[in-house]
């Protein structure tokens, strides 16, 4: 069985690969249970989140165990651990086993930014990524495949963190990004937002939204916490990764259909409608769009595969 690390799975998963292997998984044939989420209390007090992931097609079995625990930041820890085996479906022996870290977040910020190729004005030039954690790290060079942007803005709680992921992006060659402190005026210049942070409550406004604008959240996990307030979800048209999960998992739809200010109807398409063209995505200019991810199971094993014929 081979075993892979994050440092192996990083040099193999390249964004435009992995969008396009993303996009290929969507329009193909897979399994995907719902995902098996246990909430638990920790010895300090604090609730983490056990999260079982099973999918897979007539070739692979994949098969990812995630534990989120917020209160890692305090630890300087990340808040998520993850790991990911993969299994030959035909015989059941177990072929691959990876450190799921890098998987997820690469994975993640590729989901992002392919519903942005479909959802983003094709002329948008401004970026705001909100957040400073792993998934944020890799959202800008993800977004930047699909689309070219002029301006690149950053935001995050912790300035210092937000500087550094300036500095890490310049690195890797990216030079046409500011790190901001008014979050309000940046959402308001922003053509597309991709919000990944652990907020409990609302960072995002809806009368700060111009029009034309593209969300893309992904930080909120639980039926609890949300990153936009209902005027955001009130002035948008919804798409998201699956109705079966972002419905019921995420605070930004759950709270609100809890409360009846949103229906569950009215979310028009889910990746998979998009990759297929069952809905061409954006309509018109003017429209607000928002993309809501909960996170596939099918995400991981597109990204795991990638990753091991890589090696095969």
């Amino acid at each position: 069985m081979k075993t892979m690390d994050n440092k192996t799975i990083a040099s193999l998963l390249c964004y435009d690969h992995l969008i396009e292997a993303l996009k290929i998984v969507f329009r193909s044939s897979f399994t995907q249970p719902v995902r098996h989420h246990h909430f638990y209390t920790n010895s300090e007090g604090h609730e983490n989140t056990l999260i079982l992931m099973p999918s897979w097609n007539d070739r692979y079995i994949g098969i990812k165990q995630v534990v989120v625990a917020p209160n890692n930041s305090t630890k300087n820890l990340p808040a998520i651990h993850a790991l990911y085996t993969v299994l030959d479906a035909v015989t059941g022996k177990p072929i691959a086993q990876m450190d799921a870290a890098e998987l997820t977040s690469r994975r993640t910020a590729c989901t992002s930014a392919l519903a942005a190729s479909y959802l983003a004005r094709k002329n948008a030039s401004t970026l705001l990524v909100v957040g400073s954690g792993k998934v944020a790290q890799h959202l800008v060079q993800a977004h930047s495949v699909v689309r070219e942007y002029d301006q690149i803005l950053l935001w995050a709680r912790n300035q210092e963190k937000a500087k550094q992921m300036q500095q890490y992006l310049k690195i890797e060659g990216i030079e046409n990004v500011t790190v901001v402190e008014d979050l309000k005026k940046a959402v308001g210049e922003a053509d597309v937002i991709s919000c990944a942070t652990l907020s409990q409550d609302p960072i995002i406004y809806g009368d700060w939204i111009k029009a034309g604008t593209h969300l893309d959240l992904i930080g909120s996990h639980t039926p609890k916490t949300r990153e936009a307030d209902d005027l955001t979800i009130l002035k948008s048209q919804i798409f998201v990764d699956s109705r079966e999960g972002a419905l019921h998992e995420t605070g930004e739809l759950a709270i609100p259909i809890e409360t009846g200010v949103l229906d569950p109807k009215s979310v028009i398409a889910d990746i998979v409608d998009l990759c297929l063209e069952r809905h061409p995505g954006r309509s018109n200019e003017n429209e607000v769009t928002l993309f809501k991810s909960a996170g596939l199971a099918i995400e991981d094993l597109a990204a795991a595969l990638l990753v091991y014929e890589k090696l095969e």
